[in-house]
């Protein structure tokens, strides 16, 4: 995996390029913009000219790595280009003729200047961290050995000097430095699992296939795994041997001669820093930027490397940008404070930061995260950075116990108070004129007439006197009571239904899911939710079961026993009975209770295996339409709908038309007939939740058609099994139904002069270009809006967004909840990359490649993403970084997370399947970013990796955590490992028999039963503690997490790797330093 570069000879990075006149941005069809020169680079795994390589494999993906927090990241290596590393055979750069003229590798934090640097001068200054302070050169021998995966890379050097004038070309690679990683909890991207599927049936020790990605899901009980047997783990990770030279004073020892920014202490880490720490202190003017010499780098002698780590030279990994660091700095700078939201176009702290808000006139970023906090003036200034503008808007948002919910505001019959012109709803923005007879819209600037029961004086500061007496002047957010023009066919809305639709066909029946689902539902029912301090739910519910035909229930709670009614004609759905199919639970406990204990014996004896699918949801919404109220279906599906009825589908999987321009239809639904009947279901506020349960393929791209439309949630459990998978799908299913919802809601997105909304992502159906339109949203559900120039904008004025979501709550009252932010306006490229958020930039763009999978092959649009960011790097590097070499890579410091993110996104299951990801999987997933918010994209894609073994037993906090690399892992140590939808506890073959006693209730490592899916519960602390911080952490998300134990050297190991996501995939994806790598050339070619 090694990068090879060849000398630059071009100018260097900050200053102007002769002819350069602006990239071009391909859309997702590749067409150049226009006016823009087309610039010749080859594509991602193209070939570098000059070389003559042999084919990458298919689906095979380079990649590089990234500096940590500091100032503007500089990596530098002096070479114009960098080869791809491809897996397989490789061809070595020759270790004769000339040596190379080499530049310097810079990590500065604080020496590019103010411009460079993506913190004001004025700003407080961040306390540094130990990954910003410079490197400085010395040398250590670290034998590692490896299994070698690629060839080498031709002859070794033979002396001290061929191996600097290796150096000199730059043959970046990795050394596995097996200290663990800095503090902080890391939340990283991982590959997304694609489900949460069970582990394997029986818990033998078949896992999943080894090369499968990001999902967990056991393969069906007859079959045996198949896929590569892991290796041998890495050896010597239990930290670097003490080095062989003394160090020179003041200089940090150096691993293998790698080059790159050294790390402070750590928590968790005993290396130990020679250099005079700078930590507390304010930079003073920046010092030059320290500047490495690779040729001057003293390495060890070929015979002190074991023989698989003599070809290999590579960036040192700690020397790249952590994302660990970066959240535990942020965590230590803005974790004690509370967010006050009183000021305009505040960059909020991290998704990963624990932090209070006091609303004082801004939403919550609970409710509402920016790409970016300080907005281009104008539409070229946005084109050329090529940062995207978006919101990711959250409107029901659950909120910290300490938080305020949004006040709900009463103006009687008359409703709330709104501009004449733009209908803008009333907020602390808008300006009231003429003593408060009058105000200005903030949005369109248009004055409207305050009505009479409505005004109030103003002071001496033009502020009316009542301001922090109404929400909606003094806060950011709030609700109105809605008056009955707000709803259908003027007329205020009936209290929404719940109706429960289970498969009884054979596979439920046989599973045993038909028996847990009825008797989970007889204690479920009581918690329904219910508004404020109402003693009862207002929420009605109906039960069906299904299989070739349709079985509805008459509960009414003057029956003795419960009536069962069968549809047949599935071709033509009517509902069979009105009075007595919704009915209130505590009105008709008793039939209902009898209903559920007689549906698991009625179908104990069923043969029958075919299962129809769109005739339930018809009979669903005809059940809703009839009742005239909105509501929601919980379906429970176990197969591919293949019986003779509307929508029936075939099986159309075809893992052939991987990487083929045929791939997208793959996600898209194989008929229209879902989309038609999604619209009815919005229309009639008809809201669809699906549990599924296959053992085969089942084509989630279409019967997710409908959940997602309506703003449903999809949950998948492949190869259900009872004694492993019951806890996770009885927590979600309670969750689901407990959870905050609202029906039949409309958003709409507001903002000022000079900007609009043009696109939008999330589970919802529109039906013109403005509103969003969700017949449920409920408190995990984010819609991204995206935001165009139609005008140019002003520093003084900056920009204004207003979400307005007019929804039923679960009560049946109509509602407006309103959500006001504003932004900062700049004229200068520095001020826009000084404001942004990395973490909702990659929740963005994860989403647009996610929607654009649907309509482009896969490779466009991994490079399309590629390219994009490329471009915003390129123009921060051109305009905003002071002139230094171009064999530097710098980086804006609020975005130097982007391209360990970016890879993480590149190498996820849909753009990137390994062999054992199924097409559900992949549906599967691009259905769940689509709508998550950025907190759990932050953890999906780079996961959160803790070492268990150094948690604090007496303490409630968690363990720093790590970065997710392989060679982070010890083997003596415990590890776990969450994306959001699986947990896995790694246990490494030399952990201590104490602790395996304590976690496991069994002797050695050898006893632990392979595919456990539990901990046991032990009278310990070290295993109350393990099982708290699982129990913590699944408290944070919004779907129960599988917990998969892994033990090293297993079966699923292989598994547990792909979530590794700093390291190479399977898949073919690259690790972050390659990545890295491969991110800065095609910047320099970009800039050149």
């Amino acid at each position: 995996m090694s990068v090879n570069q060849q000398a630059h000879t071009g100018p260097p990075y900050g200053q102007p390029q002769p002819g350069y006149q602006g990239y071009q941005q391909p859309a997702y069809g590749g067409q150049p913009l226009p006016g823009v020169p087309q610039l010749q680079y080859g594509a991602y795994n193209g070939p570098m000219p000059g070389y003559q390589q042999p084919a990458p494999p298919q689906g095979y993906f380079p990649s590089l790595g990234f500096p940590s927090k500091g100032s503007p990241v500089s990596l530098n290596s002096d070479t114009s280009s960098l080869a791809p590393n491809f897996i397989g055979s490789l061809r070595a750069p020759s270790t004769s003729g000339a040596s190379l003229p080499s530049d310097h590798l810079t990590y500065s934090p604080f020496g590019q200047g103010d411009v460079q640097n993506g913190i004001p001068a004025s700003a407080a200054p961040m306390q540094r961290p130990p990954a910003s302070q410079p490197y400085l050169p010395g040398s250590a021998s670290m034998p590692v050995t490896q299994t070698p995966t690629f060839q080498q890379y031709g002859p070794p050097p033979t002396s001290v000097q061929q191996l600097s004038k290796h150096m000199a070309g730059m043959t970046v690679g990795i050394i596995a430095a097996s200290a663990p990683p800095p503090a902080g909890l890391g939340y990283g991207a991982p590959r997304p699992p694609t489900m949460p599927g069970p582990p394997l049936p029986g818990q033998t020790a078949a896992g999943p296939p080894a090369s499968q990605p990001n999902h967990v899901f056991s393969p069906p009980p007859p079959s045996s795994v198949s896929g590569p047997q892991p290796g041998p783990l890495m050896s010597g990770l239990h930290g670097p041997p003490p080095p062989t030279h003394p160090p020179q004073p003041g200089y940090q020892m150096q691993q293998n001669g790698s080059f790159g920014q050294v790390r402070g202490p750590q928590p968790n880490c005993g290396a130990a820093y020679p250099g005079p720490p700078n930590y507390g202190r304010q930079p003073g003017p920046p010092p030059p930027p320290k500047r490495l010499d690779p040729d001057s780098i003293p390495s060890p002698q070929l015979n002190e490397l074991p023989p698989q780590q003599k070809p290999r030279h590579r960036i040192d990994p700690d020397a790249i940008p952590s994302p660990i660091q970066v959240i535990e700095d942020d965590r230590n700078n803005c974790g004690s404070e509370p967010f006050v939201t009183g000021v305009r176009g505040q960059v909020p702290p991290l998704v990963t930061t624990d932090f209070l808000v006091k609303d004082q006139g801004n939403a919550s970023p609970r409710y509402i995260r920016c790409t970016s906090y300080n907005i281009p003036c104008t539409s070229d200034m946005a084109k050329q950075s090529q940062v995207p503008l978006a919101a990711v808007i959250k409107p029901l948002a659950t909120l910290r116990p300490e938080e305020t919910l949004p006040y709900l505001v009463d103006h009687g019959e008359s409703g709330p108070v709104r501009c004449n012109r733009c209908k803008a709803y009333m907020c602390p923005f808008m300006q009231f004129i003429e003593g408060g007879r009058r105000f200005q819209c903030c949005f369109c600037s248009c004055v409207t007439e305050v009505p009479p029961h409505y005004f109030q004086h103003l002071d001496h500061t033009g502020k009316r006197v009542d301001f922090c007496d109404r929400p909606e002047l003094s806060l950011g957010s709030y609700e109105f009571l809605a008056t009955v023009d707000y709803c259908k066919n003027n007329k205020f809305p009936s209290p929404p239904a719940f109706i429960f639709m289970i498969d009884v066909s054979y596979n439920a029946v046989k599973s045993g899911l038909v028996r847990l689902i009825c008797e989970e539902l007889k204690s479920l029912l009581d918690y329904l939710p219910r508004e404020g301090n109402m003693e009862e739910s207002a929420i009605r519910v109906g039960f069906v079961t299904y299989n070739k035909v349709l079985h509805f229930y008459n509960v009414k709670s003057s029956l003795a026993q419960p009536q069962m009614m069968v549809v047949s004609d599935v071709a033509d759905m009517f509902v069979p009975l009105l009075d007595g199919f919704l009915v209130n639970v505590n009105e008709s406990r008793t039939v209902i209770a009898s209903l559920l204990d007689q549906i698991p014996e009625m179908f104990a004896d069923t043969r029958e295996t075919e299962t129809v699918f769109a005739p339930v949801i018809q009979a669903g919404l005809e059940a809703l339409k009839a009742a005239e109220c909105a509501g929601k279906l919980f379906i429970f599906h176990t197969s591919l709908p293949i019986a003779e009825a509307p929508g029936k589908l075939k099986n159309r999987d075809d893992k052939k038309l991987i990487n083929t321009d045929k791939e997208k239809t793959l996600f898209q639904p194989q008929t229209s007939f879902y989309n038609n009947l999604a619209k009815d279901c919005v229309t009639q506020g008809c809201c669809v939740d699906l549990f599924l349960f296959p053992n085969q393929y089942l084509d989630v791209a279409t019967l997710g058609v409908v959940t997602y439309q309506t703003g449903g949630s999809i949950y998948k459990y492949a190869y259900f099994q009872l004694e492993t998978d019951q806890d996770r799908f009885l927590n979600d299913l309670r969750r689901d139904v407990q959870k905050e919802v609202g029906f039949d809601a409309v958003m709409r997105v507001r903002t000022s002069t000079g900007i609009r909304a043009t696109d939008f992502f999330g589970a919802f159906y529109m039906s013109n270009t403005t509103d969003v339109e969700m017949a449920g949203l409920d408190c995990d559900k984010t819609i991204t809006v995206e935001f165009k120039h139609d005008d140019k904008l002003s520093e003084d004025s900056g920009a204004l967004l207003q979400c307005a979501l007019l929804y039923t709550s679960c009560a049946g009252q109509r509602r407006l909840r309103i959500h006001n932010l504003s932004l900062n306006c700049c004229t200068q490229l520095a001020d826009l990359y000084r404001n942004c958020e990395t973490d909702t930039l990659i929740n963005y763009l994860a989403k647009y490649a996610y929607r654009g999978v649907l309509s482009s092959p896969v490779k466009t649009v991994r490079d399309a993403l590629i390219n994009q960011c490329a471009q915003i790097l390129a123009c921060y590097r051109k305009n905003c970084a002071s002139p230094s070499s171009a064999g530097q890579l710098i980086l804006p410091e609020c975005m130097k997370l982007l391209p360990v993110y970016l890879n993480c996104v590149l190498k996820s299951d849909v753009l990137q399947p390994g062999l054992e990801v199924t097409t559900d999987d992949r549906a599967y997933i691009r259905q769940l970013v689509t709508s998550m918010d950025v907190a759990e994209t932050n953890v999906f894609f780079y996961p959160r990796l803790l070492p268990l073994t150094k948690a604090d037993v007496d303490s409630d906090s968690l363990p720093a955590a790590i970065r997710n690399s392989e060679e982070r892992l010890s083997k003596g140590d415990i590890y776990l490992l969450e994306n959001g939808l699986n947990i896995f506890v790694w246990v490494g073959v030399n952990v201590q028999q104490g602790l395996i006693q304590n976690l496991f209730g069994v002797s050695s490592f050898s006893q632990i039963s392979n595919g456990l899916s539990t901990l046991p519960v032990l009278e310990n602390p070290f295993s109350k503690k393990v099982r708290s911080i699982i129990d913590m952490l699944q408290m944070q998300r919004s779907r129960y997490m599988k917990l998969i134990i892994v033990k090293q050297e297993d079966k699923l190991e292989m598994l547990f790797k792909h979530f590794l996501v700093e390291d190479k995939s399977l898949s073919g994806g690259a690790s972050y330093v390659d990545f890295l790598c491969h991110m800065h050339k095609e910047i320099r070619q970009l800039l050149s």
